[in-house]
């Protein structure tokens, strides 16, 4: 048996392996590939240059349109406020505390809204929020203090981000915020649907009915609320009116016609002995009118011609 320091002597240490030649060339040419793959296709700089690649991915089929607009949603609500998609002030269904059970139901079946923002003494001063629910509740209980039913309002300013509301939306549980100006006076109401609508186009809600006719529903006395795509004969038969339809099928398209553009909420138009208030608009087009025939003296004074404005 040989000597141990015989063997240690005679022993040769393995050499380091020898790098990689293949795995190098490899790495480099992944590198170069990648850098000419990206001066032909640079990466997006900015939300434009993001938002014109995902319209070239759908060129190429590699996105749906739905997809493509929700995802351009998702980028812009970034840069957009409370403020740009809020209802304005005077526009705003309020109910007022200090009013009666039936001024508020009556108020609350005219505009359809399942919450509502309330005053007390002035519009100013909102002090929470009324679910259409809980009227119920006060009608079954008379003794029962209105303000028990309130619930807290939100209040966030006109320069909140809309992707940091709805976070806050989906955080909360909320489902309605009112805005407010640098002064901390009330400036509009935003909705959880006014910001999803940024993303994923219109959503049909308590206004929108699947009746490609249109109908009328009676409202409180002598006053309707009329589908703006209700046919110009059905309201010719309904209100005894002759309301020419040689031009427009529809009364919303006549009534945006001569008005020279698609009236907003809180508009009004008179003519044809009715008077026509915008209830509800939406996608470019008038949803809902509130009509209230007009007494023959007015009727025959306002003519066959219209008139409108803009009143809150």
């Amino acid at each position: 048996m040989l000597p141990t320091s015989k063997l240690r002597s005679n022993t040769v240490p393995d050499p380091l392996p020898a790098p990689n030649a293949d795995a190098t060339a490899i790495t480099e040419k992944r590198g170069i590939l990648q850098r000419i793959a990206e001066l032909l296709h640079p990466s997006p700089d900015s939300v434009p240059d993001l938002i014109e690649q995902l319209a070239q991915a759908q060129e190429k089929g590699l996105i749906e349109a739905d997809a493509r607009n929700m995802l351009e949603g998702v980028l812009r609500i970034g840069d957009m406020t409370a403020g740009d998609v809020m209802v304005a002030a005077p526009k705003i269904d309020l109910l007022n505390i200090d009013d009666s059970i039936e001024v508020l139901l009556e108020q609350v079946i005219e505009t359809a809204h399942s919450r509502f923002p309330v005053f007390e003494g002035e519009r100013e001063n909102i002090i929470g929020i009324l679910m259409a629910k809980d009227l119920i509740k006060r009608i079954r209980s008379p003794e029962l203090n209105l303000k028990t039913l309130l619930r807290p309002a939100v209040f966030v300013p006109e320069t909140k981000r809309l992707n940091q509301l709805l976070r806050e939306f989906k955080a909360n549980r909320n489902h309605l915020a009112v805005v407010i100006d640098e002064f901390g006076q009330l400036a509009g109401l935003v909705t959880i649907e006014d910001v999803l609508e940024q993303i994923v186009g219109e959503i049909e809600d308590e206004f929108d009915e699947d009746d490609e006719g249109g109908d009328i529903y009676g409202l409180s006395e002598n006053t309707w609320r009329i589908d703006g795509d209700t046919a110009i004969d059905r309201i010719n038969e309904a209100f005894d009116v002759d309301i020419p339809n040689d031009e427009f099928d529809t009364i919303g398209g006549l009534v945006s016609h001569d008005m020279g553009h698609v009236p907003k909420r809180g508009e009004s138009y008179v003519g044809y002995g009715l008077r026509f208030e915008v209830m509800h608009a939406k996608g470019g087009a008038v949803r809902w009118f509130k009509v209230t025939p007009l007494p023959k003296a007015d009727a025959e004074k306002a003519g066959a011609g219209a008139s409108a404005d803009a009143r809150a």
